[in-house]
């Protein structure tokens, strides 16, 4: 339990009639669960977790559930945050082998999943690492799906340097160089050269700019630069774009006092979504304090951003009898139709988190500030609160303090009121009954449910965190990019036995890669009509484009589909002057081929580095 007496951590006799038979308090909730949750994450990760059969050494399938719904697949995303987890869980706790292996397993599978040609490109130039999910196998998905999906580069290059300063602190920064790093560096390419193009947020449904993916890639551009120094390397890019990626930050904040987690969009939402609350907690550093520019969980956009998110679930009847400054089941969004829209495991632990990570900072600080924007949230929480500094050790902050750690144990009580009694955490849960809903034992709740738990307890390792100093938003912002060199990570295999205590040393500093490749980026287009369920893909003999094998196809996207202009396009970098034969597939949703009629249809690239150019037209019966 936290080193403080400022935070009642115990809930009232209402409250605790809900923590499980044979539990008394939440501190023996959080104990019992968090063994469970651990185990059950590692059942998820193949080749030998117990859920996980047919998944490769080091892949994370996000839920053994394999119909209604069908998650058995591994997301860069979801993979990301459970080895980010893992990570600081295996580096804040007494060394242990076995997950220092999973570890390096995760490396070395997202080094060889980085190469693996997909719907959204290749590593040629970097499109393929936006694919959200592939197979359990590390196979391509070719169906249809939300592409391409931003935060996954930066959140796998977070976990990644997780790993690569463990090593560092430990003694081996040159298995750092040379095995994690080429991975890391990939993706922080992409990211900066890819963050301002549209992509789809992380529910894979919004087409536009998300917050949570703004801040996963602002956080990994700057940790990016600091850990490339440590490793006697640069990250230009990173420290050329992520000022501009924190300047477009504040485009999120809206004036009514709320983050709009998606923009540039034509969805008609209110803009209210957990997925701020975990960009908060995802981007936290306790050495930031309150920062407001990073919305740091402490700071008064946070807060009143989390009051605001939490509030629009008060409607829903599992929640109706909960009042202002109270606990309550928290969704993705309300006007959410996914399994008619319910709270979700993951979502309401992180509003936990949230509050628990502003109690650290407070606690280390000595003292807490309110704000006009965040007197709303602790007016809620405390009578009488006004717009002023409270000092430790003062009986208004000692209040504060404990109401704020009473309501972030209340959202871990609506947890563990609502769980399996096996202590399972499924992916939602229904908001009128609060019975198990859609996917069973998601990986992502185990890993929320780990991180929550870390947070409350303020158990950290030595290197969390990734900006030590407040940054500086730049006056005008710009939307700068930077093209990215790609490199195959071919070096897959990690020293045996890296226990603490190593003493290897970096003999020699290294360049960054430059693109020896000339592209040319093409969009495939054609005019077909289909119904519901149809999918377009395109075929030819290049490797681009599967290599005249069916199975290997591109999928188009019916993103700009209508009835009037029925159309499905695809994009992909090919070298320049490439030339090659094409054609256009359909597939039915029972599986069935119709190919276009006709002859092959023939192109030519531009030979000029990164030029552009359109091929296709009508469906050629």
């Amino acid at each position: 339990m936290r080193a403080t007496t400022a935070v009642a951590f115990f809930l009232g006799a209402l409250q605790a009639t809900a923590i499980p038979t044979g539990l008394t308090s939440v501190d023996d909730y959080i104990e019992a669960e968090s063994a469970i949750a651990l185990e059950q994450l590692l059942c998820n990760i193949g080749a030998d977790g117990c859920n996980a059969a047919g998944a490769a050494a080091g892949y994370v399938i996000a839920s053994p559930s394999t119909a209604d719904p069908d998650y058995f697949f591994t997301w860069t995303r979801d993979s990301a945050l459970v080895f980010k987890t893992l990570t600081e869980y295996f580096a804040s706790h007494d060394y242990d082998p076995a997950l220092q292996k999973k570890i390096e397993e995760y490396i070395i599978s997202q080094a060889k999943l980085q190469a693996v040609s997909n719907p959204s490109g290749g590593l040629l130039d970097g499109s393929g690492l936006g694919e959200a999910k592939f197979h359990a196998d590390a196979t391509q998905f070719t169906g249809a799906w939300g592409r391409p999906q931003h935060d996954g580069p930066p959140l796998r290059a977070i976990a990644g340097m997780s790993y690569a300063k463990w090593l560092i602190a430990n003694g081996y920064p040159a298995t750092a160089q040379e095995i994690v790093w080429p991975v890391v560096r990939n993706d922080l390419a992409y990211t900066a050269q890819y963050w301002n193009e549209t992509g789809f947020d992380l529910w894979e449904e919004v087409k536009g700019a998300s917050f949570f993916t703004t801040i996963a890639q602002y956080r990994a551009l700057v940790e990016g630069s600091e850990v490339a120094a440590a490793l006697k390397t640069t990250c230009k890019a990173c420290d050329e774009i992520a000022p501009q990626i924190l300047c477009f930050l504040q485009s999120y904040w809206n004036e009514d006092g709320y983050i709009v987690s998606n923009i540039e969009t034509n969805v008609d939402r209110t803009g209210k979504d957990g997925n701020s609350i975990l960009g908060s907690i995802h981007s936290y550093d306790p050495r930031l304090g309150c920062d407001a520019h990073t919305f740091q969980p402490c700071s008064d956009k946070a807060l009143a951003n989390h009051k605001a998110v939490v509030d629009t679930f008060r409607e829903w009847p599992i929640n109706a009898a909960a009042p202002a400054g109270t606990a309550v089941g928290v969704g993705r969004y309300i006007e959410d139709i996914y399994y008619e829209g319910n709270p979700w495991y993951l979502i309401t632990l992180a509003s936990a988190e949230q509050l628990y990570d502003a109690l650290n900072v407070w606690e280390a600080q000595g003292s807490l500030t309110v704000t006009p924007t965040s007197l709303p949230f602790f007016t809620d929480l405390v009578e009488g609160v006004k717009v002023q500094e409270y000092k430790a050790g003062t009986a208004d902050y000692e209040a504060i303090t404990s109401a704020v750690g009473t309501y972030a144990d209340g959202f871990v009580n609506v947890v563990s009121t609502y769980m399996q009694s096996n202590g399972s955490l499924a992916e939602q849960f229904d908001k009128a009954t609060g019975k198990p809903l859609s996917a069973r034992d998601l990986t992502w709740s185990y890993a929320s449910f780990l991180t929550a738990a870390a947070a409350r307890n303020n158990v950290r390792s030595p290197d969390f965190g990734w900006l030590a100093k407040k940054p500086k938003v730049p006056c005008h912002c710009k939307a700068t990019t930077a093209n990215g060199a790609y490199v195959e990570a071919t070096k897959t295999t990690f020293p045996p036995s890296q226990t603490p205590g190593g003493d290897e040393t970096i003999t020699s500093s290294i360049p960054e890669p430059t693109s020896t490749v000339c592209l040319s980026r093409v969009t495939f287009n054609v005019l077909i009509e289909t119904v519901w369920g149809d999918s377009i893909v395109v075929v030819g003999d290049i490797e681009e484009l599967g290599n005249g094998d069916i199975s290997q196809a591109k999928p188009l996207s019916a993103d700009n589909y209508t009835a009037e202009n029925p159309l499905w396009s695809f994009k992909v970098a090919v070298p320049a002057g490439a030339s090659f034969k094409y054609h256009f597939v359909k597939v039915k949703e029972d599986g069935t081929i119709i190919e276009e009629a006709g002859p092959e249809r023939e192109y030519e690239a531009s030979d000029e580095c990164n030029s552009t150019g359109e091929t296709g037209g009508a469906w050629q019966n």
